[in-house]
């Protein structure tokens, strides 16, 4: 199974902010949208993804600033060295990306635009639904062979 399956049942629907975006502001949109981390792309809206901003960073800034750290911007805080995936990627190579870097948000890119994004849960969800599936092949061929 390919990422490219998980975002056509997902959607490609995805909440960005501007890298001038103040982290105050980042921290309203986490909670109203319920999600744990944003792109952070381009002004002109190219989806050109220039890092990402999540909890952990937003966790890390404050306890270096304090209160002080609501107003930085996201192009200040957000990670700059990222990882993205193919649409084409498989499921397994997407989980071991997100495992071996410590991340649970990956970004979905081609030709340099960034298509969607996946969590860790839309995929561990992906892996589940795969072994149930395999499960009850399995269940059928022993009913059947019997």
């Amino acid at each position: 199974m390919s990422i490219a399956a998980i975002l056509r049942s997902k959607g490609h629907a995805i909440t960005t902010v501007g890298p001038l975006t103040t982290i105050a502001e980042v921290c309203s949109i986490l909670a109203d949208h319920r999600i744990g981390a944003l792109p952070v792309t381009d002004d002109a809206d190219q989806g050109i993804i220039l890092g990402m901003l999540s909890e952990r960073d937003i966790v890390r800034v404050i306890a270096l600033h304090g209160p002080a750290a609501l107003v930085l911007t996201a192009e200040q805080v957000m990670t700059r060295h990222i990882r993205t995936a193919s649409p084409r990627a498989s499921v397994s190579e997407a989980m071991e990306l997100m495992t071996q870097g410590r991340f649970r948000h990956l970004p979905v890119v081609e030709g340099g635009r960034m298509v969607g994004l996946v969590s860790i849960g839309d995929v561990v969800k992906e892996r589940i639904d795969q072994a149930l599936q395999e499960a009850d092949s399995l269940k059928a061929y022993v009913a059947g062979s019997v």
